[in-house]
C-alpha cells in the first residue's frame, strides 16, 4: 500500500472506469446494524450526512451487542486506505526524490470522486461479505474527506469500523492522522503502478499508535478470525502487530497471516520487523503466500516443500496455502497436499484478485470445507474479481462466482502439478482437482477429486444462501 501524488499535467483523464455500488447481496450472517452512543440506531441517511468527528467516532465503534459470543466473522487489521485510481501516459519514475515529487504533485490537486475507490483490506472485506461473512475493519481513519468516503462506502456494504485513535495526540501533525490514500496508476499497457506517503517514511504512518487499543482488543475478542498482512507494518509498529496476534491467541480467535511482498524487506529489516514477522509466522492458523514470496522466506523453489517447511516451523499454523496465479492453488496440511487447478477466464484486472481469494480461503476454514473445495471457491472468487475493471467495490459478487463454479472450466494442466509432487520428497497425500486422470508417478498415491462433485456441493451451500439468510434473519 503507498501513496502517490501525480502531476495532474502528466496525468491522461480518460475515465478509467471503477467499480459500482451494489446493493448488498442477501446472505446468512448478515452484519448487526451499527449503532452509537445512547443504543439508538443511526439512519443511514443522516450517517452519510454527518461529517463532524463526534459522528464518525460513533460510526467507527465495534457492534454493541452485549453478548460474549463472537458474532464477527472476520476481522482485518489495519490497510485501510483510498484508491485513487488514474490512467496515466506512464507509470512513476523510480527514484525516491522524483517519485515523491511526483506523488506531491498529484495531491495538489485531488481527482474527482469518480476515480476513488476503498482499497486495501477492504477488498478482503467486501469479497467476505458477498459470501456472507460478518466483517468488520480495524485501523485508523481519518476525519477528512477521503475518510468520510471510506466509512460511507463500508457501511453501505455492512462492514463495521473500529477506530484506533486511543492513545493520540491530535495536537500532533495532522498529516499522521490523514486517511491513507494509495494512488494506482494504469498505463496504456494496463500495468499498475502504487504510491502512497508510507513510502517515503522510516517510521511507521500511525506510530503514534504505541500499544493495542481497548476497543480492538474488544473487537478482536468478537471475532472469529483477525487477518493481517505484510502491508500492516507500513502503518504499525512491529509491537502493535505481534500485540494483536497475541490478543486473538488468548481470545480464541484464529490468526490468518499474508505476508505480502513485504514478506522479504520484513525478514532482513531490523530486528523488531523480523521478530515480529517471525512472530506472525509461527502462530499463524492459517498462511497465505505466492510461490515466490514462499521461496523467499524460506529458500526453498519448490511451492510444496516451502509449505511442509512454514507448516514445520509454525506451532499453530493448520494451513499454508500457496497461491499459483493463473495456474491455481495449493494448500498444505500436516496430513496432505490439495492441488486446485485455476478456471479459465478472461483477464481484466488481477488488482483485488488475491484479497478476494482469501476471503475465500476464510469462508472455508470457518464452514470446515474439505481443502480441495475451499481452494475450488477460492480460485472461483479470486478469478470472478479479475473479470471486472478495479477492486473496491468491484471485487466478486456472489451470481459471477456461481457461474464460474457452474462452468467448471478449470485449466488441466496435469504436468504442472506432477513436477511439483514428484519434486518433493516425503510428501503426504496428495489430492488434485481434475475434470481428467493425472499420472502421476507410480510409487506415490495421487487421489484425483472430480471437479462436478466438488461443484455440487459447493453450489448446494450457496446457492441456498439467499433463504438460509432470511431464516436466520
Amino acid at each position: 500500500m503507498a501513496l502517490q501524488t501525480l502531476n495532474p499535467a502528466t496525468v491522461s483523464r480518460a475515465p478509467f472506469p471503477l467499480a459500482r455500488r451494489h446493493p448488498p447481496q442477501p446472505f446468512p450472517h448478515l452484519p448487526p446494524r451499527r449503532r452509537v452512543a445512547g443504543g439508538g440506531v443511526r439512519p443511514r441517511a443522516a450517517v452519510a450526512v454527518a461529517v463532524s468527528g463526534a459522528v464518525n467516532e460513533a460510526r467507527r465503534r465495534p457492534p454493541q451487542d452485549g453478548g460474549e459470543g463472537k458474532e464477527t466473522d472476520l476481522a482485518t487489521l489495519g490497510n485501510l486506505c483510498v484508491d485513487v485510481v488514474l490512467s496515466v501516459p506512464c507509470l512513476p519514475p523510480a527514484q525516491r526524490e522524483e517519485r515523491l515529487a511526483y506523488m506531491e504533485g498529484l495531491a495538489a490537486s485531488p481527482p474527482d470522486q469518480k476515480y476513488w475507490e476503498a482499497g486495501g483490506n477492504c477488498n478482503l472485506a467486501f469479497a467476505a461479505a458477498r459470501l456472507g461473512l460478518r466483517c468488520s475493519t480495524l485501523g485508523h481513519v481519518g476525519e477528512e474527506i477521503y475518510g468520510k468516503f471510506l466509512l460511507d462506502v463500508l457501511e453501505a456494504e455492512g462492514i463495521s469500523v473500529v477506530g484506533m485513535l486511543e492513545n493520540a495526540d491530535v495536537t500532533a501533525c495532522r498529516q499522521a492522522y490523514e486517511t491513507l490514500l494509495c494512488w494506482v496508476l494504469v498505463d496504456p499497457f494496463q500495468r499498475h503502478g502504487f504510491c502512497s506517503r508510507a513510502d517515503f517514511s522510516k517510521e511507521p504512518a500511525f506510530s503514534w499508535i504505541r500499544k493495542l487499543p481497548a476497543e480492538t482488543k474488544i473487537a478482536i475478542h468478537h471475532s472469529k478470525i483477525l487477518f493481517s498482512n505484510g502491508y500492516a507494518f507500513d502503518e504499525f509498529s512491529p509491537d502493535v502487530i505481534a500485540s494483536a496476534i497475541d490478543c486473538a491467541i488468548d481470545a480464541g480467535t484464529s490468526v490468518f497471516f499474508d505476508p505480502g511482498p513485504r514478506g522479504r524487506s520484513l525478514l532482513h529489516g531490523n530486528r523488531d520487523e523480523q521478530r515480529a514477522l517471525e512472530h506472525a509466522l509461527r502462530l499463524s492458523d492459517v498462511l497465505l503466500l505466492t510461490s515466490d514470496e514462499a521461496e523467499s522466506l524460506t529458500n526453498i523453489g519448490n511451492p510444496i516443500q516451502a509449505g511442509r517447511e512454514l507448516l514445520r516451523r509454525g506451532t499453530r499454523t493448520k494451513w499454508v496455502v500457496i497461491k499459483m496465479g493463473s495456474k491455481g492453488s495449493i494448500m498444505i496440511t500436516e496430513s496432505a497436499v490439495s492441488c486446485a487447478p485455476s478456471f479459465k477466464i478472461r483477464v481484466v484486472d488481477t488488482v483485488g484478485c488475491g484479497d478476494s481469494f482469501t476471503a475465500a480461503i476464510a469462508f472455508g476454514f470457518l464452514h470446515g470445507l474439505p481443502a480441495i473445495s475451499t481452494l475450488a471457491l477460492a480460485n472461483a472468487v479470486g478469478a470472478a474479481t479479475a473479470t471486472g475493471c478495479g477492486a473496491g467495490r468491484n471485487v466478486a459478487h456472489l451470481d459471477k462466482v456461481l457461474n464460474l463454479l457452474r462452468e467448471s472450466d478449470i485449466n488441466e494442466e496435469g504436468k504442472t502439478w506432477t513436477e511439483l509432487i514428484e519434486g518433493c520428497s516425503a510428501c503426504p497425500e496428495v489430492s488434485v482437482l481434475s475434470k481428467t486422470p493425472v499420472n502421476g508417478s507410480s510409487d506415490r498415491f495421487v487421489n484425483v477429486v472430480p471437479v462436478s462433485g466438488v461443484v455440487s456441493d459447493l453450489l448446494s451451500m450457496l446457492e441456498v444462501a439467499p433463504e438460509r439468510s432470511t431464516i436466520q434473519a
